[in-house]
């Protein structure tokens, strides 16, 4: 646009005041592309984020016990605040990590987090100010948060709707009310993506198997079979009608299981055996528990799923799921809320107690025995490599 303006500027006819170009600005080179995409406008989610939930976490035990490991795992590591390199034993910053609001404490509220952004892909946090102080922080929902775009294509502001009502953050003021927290999702430029849209074929498939196990359970917890009339005259209608109301009414259901079937009239039951292709049926289901669990970064053998045989013992795979999932997990908290609240806060920077785990306890006992044991470093070297300031 500047370019074109100089032009224009050179060409004017004499006499006339020559448009005077505007002033450098650093914009990003795709601006310009977002800003067809219709600039001030809501910009709705693709996927349907009830169905994720309702038909995953709220049905399904692989997806329930996924997210709620991950989630609880994350939640129970402490914060801890470093002003340089000096860590603070106490901070008005940690005091409302500790106690968000009046409704929830401090691991709760890092639960929620958590959970809707491996459930939606997204997850939002409001900061409630009273004058220029953040004194409380509030989880949203995600099904009910829109992101609108500004001219530059970036979030300008969010609306919240529930019903008929609806509420504008503008994204202004230091810190902006609304924290986005959102997965990776390569072809949506401003929501994340759930683990869950990955997972939703295995998703389908366990559904379907459990859903199929229940049907046989209730069908006396036996294949069909057939019933066979050997006799040259075939059956009435009404006949057939009575045979059938009396198979189901007392032979069928978990309550009828067992039963003797008195057959008459040169009625003979034939049962049908199951083919090893409905014996491979239970196999099926744990490979789609193991791909669900894949995609949560949780490792089956923690969830009891059999036939995963990659760690040599639970304790191992306790270790790669920390290391893996969560410590990442850990790693995307610390760096968001730093640069969300930090700057109201003093500059304060945040971080995660990982001594504070009991499963990697081994990894630090090794290197805090590894940097012990070097006897290159100065002591307030080793002290930054173990993750500490400078002491004073």
């Amino acid at each position: 646009m500047t370019g074109l303006l100089q032009r224009l500027a050179r060409f004017a006819a004499p006499g006339r005041v020559a448009l005077a170009a505007p002033p450098d600005a650093k914009a990003s080179r795709t601006a310009a592309l977002f800003a067809f995409h219709g600039p001030g406008e809501p910009v709705w989610t693709a996927r349907d984020f009830r169905s994720l939930s309702r038909e995953g976490y709220e049905k399904n035990p692989v997806v329930h016990r996924c997210v709620r490991l991950v989630a609880e795992a994350v939640a129970s590591v402490p914060w801890l605040a470093f002003e340089g390199g000096a860590e603070l034993a106490e901070h008005p910053l940690l005091t409302l990590l500790a106690r968000p609001n009046a409704g929830m404490d401090g691991q709760r509220f890092v639960e929620a987090v958590t959970g809707y952004l491996l459930v939606a892909g997204n997850a939002y946090v409001e900061a409630v100010k009273l004058g220029d102080t953040v004194r409380e922080l509030h989880v949203l929902r995600p099904d009910r948060m829109k992101v609108v775009a500004g001219p530059d294509g970036w979030p300008s502001a969010y609306d919240y709707t529930v019903g008929a009502q609806s509420v504008r953050f503008d994204q202004d003021g230091s810190p902006p009310p609304i924290l986005h927290l959102a997965s990776l999702h390569p072809t949506d430029d401003h929501y994340g993506m759930s683990p869950l849209e990955a997972a939703r074929a295995a998703l389908d498939i366990h559904n379907k198997a459990s859903a199929w196990t229940m049907a046989l359970l209730e069908n006396a917890a036996r294949p069909s079979g057939a019933l066979v009339y050997t006799s040259e005259a075939g059956l009435s209608r009404e006949q057939y009608e009575r045979l059938k109301d009396e198979l189901e009414t007392s032979f069928q259901g978990a309550a009828n299981a067992g039963r003797p079937l008195l057959l008459e009239g040169g009625l003979d039951w034939r049962a049908m055996a199951m083919t090893p292709k409905d014996m491979d049926f239970a196999e099926a289901r744990n490979a789609a528990a193991r791909d669900i669990a894949l995609c949560f970064g949780v490792p089956p053998m923690l969830l009891g799923i059999p036939g995963d045989n990659t760690y040599a013992n639970y304790a191992e795979a306790n270790r790669a799921f920390w290391r893996h999932t969560v410590l990442p997990l850990l790693g995307r908290l610390s760096g968001a809320f730093t640069g969300w609240l930090g700057p109201a806060f003093g500059g304060v920077r945040l971080t995660h107690d990982l001594d504070a785990i009991p499963a990697l306890s081994s990894d630090r006992d090794a290197l805090w025995k590894r940097v012990s044991d070097a006897p290159f470093l100065s002591d307030d070297e080793k002290r930054i490599a173990l993750g500490y300031g400078i002491r004073e």
